[in-house]
């Protein structure tokens, strides 16, 4: 069973899905880097045929978060410390963005949805949970994603968020308390920044998180 499922599967086809459950478990380190991948074992446990499955798989290479081995198969990809550095490096140029490439209008429901959030990220302070830290962590991504309104920068930060997603995992299951208060700041800064309607605001924001984050799997890095 992965950590994290889906919330609502009743507007995805068999392909989402599957890629979803998939991607969840890479970036929550269910299937650690160098893991070959069954397709027939896959196609069996979600009860489908060799193609969407294979659909799945070939979204998740697009976003490069598996690769095909010759004489392996389908295997997750490991990134190396450099290249976790590049990732975070683009992220944080890419926040600055968000504002200045034809954002999207920032609604009366993005503010609903980042108060929301900001509210369960407050409850981990008094019983800490790891599925649920998570998820929060996938719904402000979404969130931001939908704000982005020009189209290769969004495919981008998507990419980038999923390649980022297990390395912060890490992290997270090593300083539960801390990355428990930054989340709580990020969504504070957040809510602030889209109350006042400002996208660049929000990618200000975005940019100051992301730093922090690499600044914590450096320290990470440095004492193993």
């Amino acid at each position: 069973m992965s950590l994290i499922q889906i919330e609502n599967h009743s507007d995805m086809n068999d392909v989402d899905v599957i890629q979803e459950i998939i991607r969840n478990r890479i970036c929550f380190l269910e299937y650690p880097a160098g893991t070959t991948l069954k397709e027939t074992a896959l196609a069996e446990e979600f009860g489908v045929s060799r193609t969407p499955l294979r659909e799945a798989l070939n979204r998740l290479r697009y976003l490069g978060l598996i690769e095909t081995r010759n004489g392996v198969g389908t295997v997750v990809v490991g990134l190396s410390y450099e290249e976790i550095t590049q990732i975070y490096e683009m992220r944080m140029e890419l926040a600055q963005l968000i504002g200045k490439l034809s954002p999207n209008k920032i609604t009366d429901e993005h503010e609903e949805i980042t108060l929301s959030l900001l509210t369960r990220a407050q409850r981990q302070t008094i019983e800490f949970d790891i599925q649920e830290y998570f998820a929060i962590n996938h719904q402000l991504h979404h969130l931001i994603y939908d704000i982005i309104g020009n189209t290769s920068l969004k495919e981008m930060w998507k990419q980038l968020y999923f390649q980022s997603a297990s390395s912060w995992y890490q992290v997270a299951k090593n300083t539960t308390e801390e990355v428990c208060h930054s989340l709580i700041d990020e969504l504070t800064d957040l809510v602030t920044a889209i109350k006042s309607r400002d996208a660049e605001a929000v990618g200000i924001s975005q940019r100051l998180h992301i730093k922090y984050g690499f600044s914590r799997i450096q320290a990470l890095s440095s004492n193993e």
